[in-house]
């Protein structure tokens, strides 16, 4: 195909319809000549039932004001519909890395292939003989959905891109990754988080964007939607400029949490990188203090895009809109730089058939001309049949000697399938079922990290090492939750474990004796023979200062996020993936101070973080003895508790939870989420 003189990228966001226009000069570089930022009347995500016909209008608009026939169109799809998986490959000869990567694809993705278009990167450096391969994937239906809008108003799609990947390609052809660098593209619903080192990169799209901000504005100010976006972006103007970051400074703490898990996961999974730098990118960006906010709690270096390689529009007044919204314009650009050719990641996820048809679209040209040599030929060709008509019967000794050869041929081959292509099926079979091992290798890890961000994010003062810093907050305020220990028990048949009415069959065995029954699983919820994990997870919190109000937090964050584990991906009540959560609750409380084991356990923590920090208090002093450490004895029939480690404050009335976790596993694909069985219909009375 030839390389294409220009091209458009477009990015349908929540808030608006962003798309770029680039030009190969003379001298073959990009240049943008013309963009476009088209407003939603409403924001998508509040728009119901209305959105297609909002998306339909912003295109139609477009097409109206830049009716140009004939460019490569490239177009984005969100980070947070698709999925995208990075897989270390084997050593193995280059022509096999498509079966390879096809085998990695069936295990990875969790829909049957033939339900989802995906495609496939290589990442190799120009040194290394590691290759590594990046799997993108979308459910069909959502990628024809998405097309229809573009191909209803007749424009060319020449690539289909995820969001996050698109705004890498960009800030890769402008030059701007140096070193271990991550790209914060914050969007209106989610932002898209990409690290990029080398010839690698990672992505994750955490639930926290600009809406979140308008959102909390609306809540705390009573405004409606719109009066509180006006306000969000006038906020640095407005007489009430310390109300209203107030009041958005919780949203400030949940990103810069989130980014910081995701750089703790990043770093426990690439030891050898460094992140260096940040690169924010996103209309939300444009907030006064976000950038400062974001380098002071992250200790790294956070860098605003402020222009790009191929400049901007010629005309003064067009460059001076775009430099305006150019943070909001990555993505559009980076999907012009595919379509032009000059992308570092070329996969797409446009549909198989529609790439078909593109090429057989492309060839109709050559086969016109094919056509036009066949009527000039056919003249020579009529002329030609009498000479081979003669010639054909004369050979006939040559067909007879091809005959034999192609028999001969035909037995060895029937003997090299029947002798050697049926030899090893049975360390074929071996090999498989070894293969079969590494599915469901990514299960505790990701269930896990799973668990880990179910956590309700704390106020950043709480991260700190600082006493003081901590102390500002009391300590009954402090919405943390600390997870002491996690011990899984696995069983083939969970349903036997007691529900609430204490009934289910033969008790569940665990560690030390018999599960205890579960308080709020209705009889009959887990399907018989579904097997899986009963998690006993060991909590404790600070907030409230007593069991009933720390319940109430714990009831009202960790639990549902756990729960959501089940329903956060799940289409149709099927869950893709090999692990779902179908029950947590909270199944024991009690203050540390009055249990004397655990407080045995902190005594013995606290020794040891002594030791590590400060060995000179074990050389002597108040409460020290020659055979070492002396406990403090008990007193009002309550285990005695040293003071908190780091803010020496007391830790009696901290709230100790066990939270019960019920996890099926089985095969991607198959797993579905129980329903609560009906009651049994009351018996008629007899007739009288």
């Amino acid at each position: 195909m030839a390389t294409p003189r220009k091209a458009w990228g477009i990015d349908i966001g929540n808030r608006a319809l962003k798309a770029v226009r680039l030009v190969r000069n003379s001298e073959g570089q990009l240049r943008v000549s013309d963009f476009e930022l088209i407003e939603h009347e409403t924001p998508l995500s509040n728009a119901g039932d209305n959105r297609d016909s909002l998306i339909q209008s912003a295109l139609a608009n477009f097409v109206q004001r830049r009716p140009e026939k004939g460019a490569s169109i490239g177009v984005s799809v969100a980070g947070s519909n698709s999925l995208a998986r990075f897989i270390k490959l084997p050593p193995v000869e280059p022509k096999k890395i498509p079966e390879i990567v096809r085998f990695e694809a069936i295990q990875q993705v969790p829909f049957p292939l033939d339900e989802v278009e995906w495609s496939y990167q290589l990442f190799q450096g120009a040194d290394s003989p590691d290759v590594e391969v990046g799997i993108f994937a979308m459910r069909k239906e959502l990628i024809n959905q998405h097309l229809k809008f573009f191909t209803d108003v007749g424009l060319n799609v020449e690539c289909v891109q995820l969001n996050p990947l698109a705004v890498y390609n960009a800030m890769q052809y402008d030059q701007r990754i140096d070193g271990c660098t991550m790209i914060i593209d914050l969007g209106s619903e989610n932002t898209d988080l990409i690290i990029a080192d080398g010839e690698t990169i990672w992505l994750r799209s955490i639930p926290v964007g600009g809406k979140n901000f308008t959102d909390i504005l609306v809540k705390q100010f009573k405004l409606p939607f719109n009066k509180a976006e006006d306000l969000k972006r006038t906020a640095a103007s407005s007489k009430y400029a310390k109300q209203i970051f107030q009041a958005m400074r919780p949203v400030f703490a949940d990103l810069v949490a989130e980014v910081q898990r995701s750089i703790g996961f990043y770093a426990s999974t690439h030891k050898e990188s460094r992140l260096k730098r940040i690169l924010a990118l996103g209309g939300t960006f444009r907030l006064p203090g976000l950038q400062k906010y974001l380098q002071q709690n992250l200790q790294l270096e956070v860098a605003r895009v402020d222009r790009l390689e191929a400049g901007g529009p010629e005309d003064a007044k067009q460059r001076g809109a775009f430099e305006e919204n150019l943070l909001s314009m990555a993505s559009a650009y980076g999907l012009a730089i595919q379509a032009m050719g000059d992308a570092k990641i070329t996969s797409s996820l446009l549909p198989a058939a529609i790439r078909r048809q593109k090429m057989w679209s492309d060839k109709t040209p050559l086969f016109a001309a094919t056509a036009a040599c066949f009527v000039a030929g056919a003249g020579v060709a009529l002329g030609s049949y009498f000479l081979g008509n003669i010639q054909y019967s004369q050979n006939q000794s040559i067909r007879d000697h091809i005959q034999q050869v192609y028999s001969q041929a035909k037995t060895l081959d029937d003997q090299w399938q029947n002798d050697v292509e049926t030899m090893g099926a049975d360390a074929r079979q071996r090999i498989a079922n070894l293969q079969s091992m590494l599915w469901f290798r990514d299960l505790w890890p990701g269930l896990i990290a799973d668990i880990q961000s179910a956590l309700p994010a704390p106020d950043p003062a709480l991260l700190s090492a600082n006493p003081e810093q901590i102390k500002k907050i009391a300590r009954k305020d402090r919405k943390i939750i600390y997870i002491d220990s996690m011990v899984p028990v696995f069983d083939t048949d969970l349903s036997k474990i007691p529900s609430a009415d204490n009934s289910g069959g033969a008790a569940m065995q665990v560690p030390g004796g018999t599960a205890a029954p579960l308080p709020n699983l209705p009889a009959g919820y887990i399907p018989a023979g579904a097997h899986g994990f009963r998690i006993t997870l060991n909590i404790v919190t600070p907030y409230g200062g007593n069991p009933v109000n720390a319940l109430e937090f714990v009831r009202q964050t960790f639990i549902p996020s756990l729960q959501g584990l089940a329903a956060r991906e799940s289409t149709g009540g099927k869950v893709p993936g090999v692990y779902l959560v179908v029950y947590a609750d909270v199944t024991r409380r009690q203050r540390v101070g009055n249990d004397p084991n655990y407080a045995r356990f902190l005594e013995t923590r606290i020794i040891n973080w002594h030791s590590a920090t400060q060995p000179s208090m074990l050389a002597g002093g108040a409460g020290m003895a020659a055979g070492g450490f002396v406990p403090p004895a008990p007193g009002n029939g309550e285990a005695e508790l040293l003071p908190d480690p780091l803010t020496g404050e007391d830790m009696s009335n901290d709230t100790e939870m066990e939270v019960d976790v019920l996890v099926l596993t089985g095969p991607p694909g198959t797993l579905v989420v129980p329903t609560v069985p009906a009651a049994p219909a009351a018996a008629a009375a007899p007739a009288p």
